[in-house]
């Protein structure tokens, strides 16, 4: 068929060869978020595009600011366990390992011993949390990439963890369990029934993750070689967790400084090669294996007897300091806290975010990509706001 009025270019040139036109092209700002479901929460990214290729990144954080830690120090009868009300909505998706972190710092404030039993519960509940946590991110990943139907799967194994959570704790988010000595009350008589259900529901659950998208050609071409981060580039910004060990640094809290109990659990930590979204996606996948394992050690070893210490209800711990870190599920979690020897609350309560540090990897894995690329990398580094703002 005919053209009508031909463009000049294509008239005079040669058959099969390619003509080259010099487009004029304009940066262009586009706002993202702090509304938008890909941003993970109240995160507002401002995007400088050159086409659909992404130039600049500003970061705009703040929308959900809490103020967890100074409301930690407010002095009331509450006193210590007070903070624990807060920190559990700042990381939502990590509350019995964010709870374990801050307890922690206060029994060695307070110089204060925990019952075997309490060990025992607290590592099986923060794994299970770990779990429940890599499912959400198993879902919202898939939905970052174009697939849909994750979501529902993940969420069918999160709420049989979240059920018992809510038996344990009363609340299937925010459950505030944990107290200075133990645990605020033991659980229910069949916890070690239940827990080995879900052991073994997430044993097919895992496979099926698996199956799902982990070879599927659009997912890896969505997500293979992007938002590369190496080692040093790594180690300069700060990252932890599963966003520091996807680089090949097998550097685990749990490992590298025990805490708690985790000394006696048989586990591997999990290392990537290339450093990219899809060895992120990958190193989860298998975390969700090597949780699953410390839950299945500590619950068939799970010994009998009290669930509290000794400790006194009303805590004013000697004046000092105490510095405690852990590995949540985004990384290297740490609390500090100061006692002024007078108060039946801190005087000083400081949060070490993993979330927070691991937002700084944006820019690098960003720049240079397409708009849409973008929105997987962000996905890649799972943040929850509320540990970011704080």
């Amino acid at each position: 068929m005919a053209v009508a009025n031909p463009p000049h270019d294509l008239v005079d040139a040669p058959p099969g060869e390619a003509i080259e036109r010099n487009l004029e092209t304009v940066e262009m700002t586009v706002n993202m978020g702090p509304q938008h479901p890909s941003t993970h929460g109240v995160f507002r990214m401002v995007l400088t595009l050159e086409g659909e290729r992404v130039r600049n990144v500003q970061s705009h954080i703040g929308y959900l600011h809490r103020g967890a830690e100074k409301l930690g120090e407010s002095g009331d009868l509450e006193g210590y366990r007070k903070a624990m009300i807060t920190l559990d909505r700042t990381d939502y998706l990590s509350t019995f390992l964010n709870e374990h972190a801050y307890i922690l710092a206060v029994e060695k404030l307070a110089n204060i011993a925990v019952p075997e039993r309490a060990e025992y519960i607290r590592i099986i509940l923060g794994e299970l949390t770990r779990i429940s946590s890599h499912c959400m991110f198993y879902g919202a990943f898939g939905a970052d990439s174009g697939a849909t139907t994750p979501f529902m799967y993940a969420f069918a194994l999160r709420e049989d963890i979240q059920s018992l959570f809510e038996a344990v704790g009363g609340a299937r988010m925010f459950p505030n369990y944990y107290r200075a000595g133990g645990l605020r009350e033991d659980v229910p008589r069949d916890f070690a029934d239940r827990v080995r259900q879900i052991i073994e529901t997430c044993k097919r659950s895992f496979d099926e993750f698996d199956a799902l998208i982990s070879g599927n050609e659009i997912f890896l071409s969505r997500t293979r070689g992007l938002g590369v981060i190496g080692q040093e580039r790594a180690i300069d910004l700060g990252l932890s967790g599963p966003m520091l060990r996807a680089t090949g640094l097998p550097y685990d809290v749990r490992k590298m400084e025990p805490y708690s109990i985790y000394d006696r659990f048989d586990f591997d930590v999990p290392i990537g090669t290339r450093g990219d979204c899809y060895d992120r996606y990958l190193l989860r996948q298998e975390e969700l294996r090597q949780s699953l394992r410390i839950v299945e050690q500590a619950v068939r070893d799970l010994p009998g007897g009290p669930t509290i210490g000794n400790a006194p209800k009303a805590l004013r711990p000697p004046k000092g300091e105490a510095y405690v870190r852990i590995e949540n599920a985004r990384g290297d979690f740490g609390v500090y806290l100061v006692s002024d020897g007078k108060s039946s609350a801190p005087y000083r309560v400081k949060y070490r975010s993993p979330c927070f540090c691991n937002l700084q990897s944006l820019n690098d894995m960003a720049i240079g990509a397409y708009i849409a690329d973008a929105v997987v990398a962000l996905g890649s580094v799972d943040i929850v706001l509320g540990e970011v703002d704080r």
